[in-house]
């Protein structure tokens, strides 16, 4: 009872805005990913109800406990790298196994902190040279719905740009009315396609029975940990400690983990620690009083629950609509996301060759022996800075040698 004293109004209306944001903003998005890696209609739309209602209670048991406005989220950075993958050798059963030995890697990351230290090992600008590689194709699916079909790309887009203007969490929201109102005012509707709409709003729960190959391990497991850790875990961590907070970020983790592990049993990919939505339910926006503003993130657990019931309603609508509008909206989601990465990519001279590397591998989306580009790209880049290491410090011997050969 005592905890419902904190309740407000305003923290309210800012968890509500949370969910709708964070779901709005992705699901195209992750209901890509999930299929990329061969999950049927039915198994995509469990996948993304369970992947919402499992970030809904974690963030309600997370805030709940620890009285922090800890905001979780779907990996929409691992769905980016899922919709850049190929179907794996065994079908969406090997990617559901790939998604349970990521979650087993999330909670050894938060209770084993070797893992976590060499986690962290991985240089920043790879990592986000990797990030950007996967998100480039998405990013350019605005483009393409353009000169697909100009004049509903081009209202998608210019919703976008002038709601992005007046406030940025509204751009994406703002894509996605335009895109309702075309399809309810743009495109015809059979009288199947309003049955379909309307007759499967709740999505009836479909199991997977999760299979493990190596191809999986190294080409989706691997890749998903990193891009999680790297563009949402720790920034997560990150914006709760700007914003004065002491979170333990171990734990955390690995509790998002044991949510990814059952989401991972309906085909969900991965939930974890937020970074955007957590610097809303973190700011002064969402109470005034700093050990009151937990409720916003309780509330916007809530809202994802009441989003994920819905969900069957959300995956017809994606499959009605055209593909190429679905995958713009997407798009304009990641750009954002995009630009940060390969900021922080080709930010410092001495590692941009290898960065742009692993950039270019990544992007071309090729695999080999059955693994993403990914995974290629990283090893590749992680290999030439290792080389440029090792002559760096053959050039700086041979300079020493020099020098005490010319004082002797």
């Amino acid at each position: 009872m005592n905890m419902l004293r904190d309740l407000s109004l305003q923290s309210t209306f800012m968890g509500l805005l949370v969910a709708f944001v964070g779901f709005a903003s992705s699901f195209a998005v992750v209901l890509q990913g999930i299929r990329a890696v061969g999950a049927s209609e039915e198994q995509a739309a469990t996948a993304l109800m369970i992947l919402s209602i499992a970030m809904g209670a974690c963030a309600i048991v997370l805030s709940l406990y620890s009285k922090l406005p800890i905001s979780v989220a779907w990996s929409t950075p691992g769905a980016a790298l899922l919709a850049s993958t190929s179907t794996v050798p065994g079908g969406f059963s090997i990617a559901a196994g790939s998604f349970i030995l990521c979650a087993i890697l999330f909670v050894i990351a938060g209770l084993w902190k070797p893992l976590g230290r060499a986690v962290n090992k991985i240089p920043s600008a790879l990592a986000n040279a990797m990030l950007a590689g996967i998100l480039l194709g998405l990013c350019l699916a605005p483009i393409k719905a353009i000169a697909e079909k100009p004049l509903f790309g081009l209202c998608i887009l210019l919703a976008w740009i002038i709601a992005g203007r007046i406030n940025k969490l509204l751009a994406v929201p703002a894509a996605l009315t335009a895109l309702i109102l075309i399809m309810v005012f743009g495109i015809d509707f059979t009288t199947a396609n309003k049955n379909e709409l309307f007759s499967n709003i709740v999505p009836s729960f479909t199991m997977v029975f999760p299979e493990f190959s190596l191809a999986g391990l190294i080409g989706i497991t691997i890749p998903l940990f990193i891009v999680t850790m790297a563009s949402q875990n720790v920034p997560g961590i990150a914006v709760l400690k700007i914003h004065n907070y002491e979170p333990n970020s171990g734990p955390l983790i690995a509790i998002t983990g044991l949510f990814s592990g059952i989401s991972a049993l309906f085909g969900g990919h991965a939930v974890n620690l937020a970074a955007i939505t957590a610097a809303m339910c973190a700011s002064e926006d969402a109470h005034p009083d700093p050990t009151k503003r937990y409720w916003s993130a309780v509330i916007s657990g809530l809202g994802y629950i009441v989003f994920g019931l819905l969900s069957g309603l959300v995956t017809t609508f994606a499959v009605i609509a055209p593909g190429i509008l679905i995958a713009a909206v997407a798009g304009l989601a990641l750009i954002g996301a995009f630009s940060n990465a390969a900021l922080a990519a080709f930010n410092a001279p001495d590692i941009r060759e290898a960065s742009a590397v692993t950039f270019l591998i990544t992007a071309s989306g090729v695999s080999f022996f059955g693994i993403s580009g990914a995974f290629w790209g990283l090893l590749a880049g992680g290999l030439i800075l290792y080389i440029t290491h090792l002559f760096s410090l053959r050039k700086n011997h041979v300079a020493l040698s020099q020098e005490y050969n010319d004082k002797s």
